[in-house]
């Protein structure tokens, strides 16, 4: 079989009347894919979304069918996509990425030292880098296509998108999307404060089943998709360490390289993914 789509991570397989998704070892960072493969990392993201897929079906449906090779096609049925793989619904995704923000951070921290604002979104003075918003803000982008960066949109933007693609319903779905995306993220949150992790910030994609109803698809709160943070180092002020892809980050930022990571550095990431996982499952992988 062969992919029909393939993205920087994961790859997508048709198979009839659903799809698999299968998350890859890849990594990349700053856009560009390193040539080194993270073992067990597509593992990682895969069966993170499928605890959180599982947590959260009482908001909103999902779009994950089983993990479980032995439902899927023979081809699947080996080991290199054994615990990375997915079958989902086929949905018609909708063309906004769903961003929620509880904490200042990243390109939101950039903003706000400008003007004060995050996305159009006026904040209080006074806050530092990584502070807790008062409450948790929606902001949402524009898809861009591979190699392209997304843009940050106002809400009122989001209903113009969608309505241009979905006539009649932009302000029904912008407002779902919105108030979808906000109840998740509180209930999850939640849910990992308990266990030690503070989630900053966090990406959602949804689209609609054949039935026209609004779910929610690709992955779900990975360390590829969020910021995970460990609540026992968190002080605002500075950056944080967090439950990612960081380590190769700041050490292709420090180092003359050819996207290749020394093996140390892949070892220390996979084991923030592994760690960052075992505290919220309560599983080791």
């Amino acid at each position: 079989m062969k992919p029909i789509k393939e993205g920087k991570v994961r790859e997508i397989y048709d198979n009839g009347d659903s799809l698999i998704m299968v998350a890859t070892d890849r990594i990349s960072c700053f856009d560009v894919i390193l040539n080194n493969e993270i073992t067990k990392k597509g593992t990682v993201l895969t069966q993170m979304s499928k605890f959180w897929f599982d947590l959260t079906q009482d908001i909103v449906p999902n779009h994950m069918i089983s993990v479980d090779v032995k439902d899927m096609p023979e081809f699947f049925q080996q080991p290199k996509y054994d615990g990375n793989s997915m079958m989902c619904k086929k949905l018609e995704m909708l063309p906004i990425e769903c961003i929620v923000r509880g904490y200042i951070t990243g390109s939101g921290w950039a903003s706000y030292k400008e003007n004060g604002t995050v996305c159009g979104i006026k904040l209080p003075e006074g806050l530092e880098e990584c502070s807790k918003l008062p409450e948790a803000i929606y902001t949402p982008s524009t898809k861009a296509e591979i190699g392209d960066h997304d843009e940050n949109i106002s809400y009122e933007k989001s209903i113009e998108v969608l309505e241009k693609q979905f006539p009649g319903k932009g302000e029904e779905y912008a407002a779902k999307l919105r108030d979808y995306t906000l109840a998740l993220y509180k209930k999850c949150a939640d849910y990992a404060a308990e266990r030690g992790i503070i989630i900053a910030d966090t990406k959602f994609e949804f689209g609609l089943n054949e039935d026209g109803e609004i779910i929610i698809g690709d992955e779900m709160l990975t360390p590829d998709s969020s910021r995970f943070w460990p609540a026992d180092t968190y002080e605002v002020g500075h950056g944080q360490p967090s439950f990612d892809k960081q380590f190769a980050r700041d050490w292709l930022k420090a180092n003359d390289h050819d996207w290749t990571l020394p093996q140390d550095i892949a070892d220390k990431t996979i084991a923030k993914y592994l760690e960052g996982y075992k505290l919220i499952t309560g599983k080791e992988l």
